[in-house]
């Protein structure tokens, strides 16, 4: 049995969930999300917790076991606390701005660039340069993608740092806050 399946998910009391066939739903003082779970799992409610079993041992409903638990989880913690991406965006004259649902981010290119946030995902940027780890000199700036759906945040997250990935030489771009980089020693020239 799944180690991460077996576990029950505990229901905080703000929270009201709805088990309709394989579809969950589950509702929360930040919003509302449902999910489809696979067919070889099913979720039953028991008191104030979750619990998501197999319907069978196959090997499908072995490997999803797991996720479909995960999910379930994810969606509560969702609607009841949210997620955070931390990220910093480094370079000369980098800046984030957001307006209404859109985000534009001038990165070094001749124009800047705009990525349109779904709903349920916003953009908090600090305005206040900070240090940059693993670099004396440099600044940035720190802001987060912050939503109740788990995967829509880091989707936005990966689709920001996309625009401008670091470069190894002099660290400039965008990062996850946690994200570390070994810099790389340039050109030595003549002697």
């Amino acid at each position: 049995m799944s180690r991460i399946g077996k576990r029950p998910i505990p229901i905080p009391d703000k929270v009201a969930v709805t088990i309709d066939g394989s579809t969950v739903k589950v509702k929360g003082p930040k919003g509302e999300l449902s999910q489809v779970l696979p067919p070889e799992v099913v979720v039953v409610q028991e008191n104030s917790s979750l619990l998501v079993n197999r319907r069978d041992d196959s090997r499908p409903a072995r490997q999803r076991h797991g996720l479909s638990r995960t999910l379930v989880a994810n969606m509560v913690k969702g609607v009841t606390e949210g997620f955070r991406k931390n990220m910093q965006i480094v370079g000369v004259g980098y800046r984030l701005q957001v307006t209404g649902n859109k985000l534009a981010i001038t990165a070094g290119y001749s124009h800047p660039v705009e990525i349109d946030l779904p709903k349920g995902i916003s953009v908090e940027v600090d305005q206040k340069a900070v240090p940059i780890a693993n670099s004396k000199s440099q600044q940035g700036f720190n802001f987060g993608v912050i939503g109740i759906d788990k995967q829509a945040v880091g989707d936005v997250a990966a689709l920001i740092r996309a625009v401008r990935p670091l470069e190894p030489y002099k660290g400039k771009g965008i990062r996850y806050a946690t994200e570390t980089l070994r810099l790389k020693a340039g050109k030595t020239g003549k002697k």
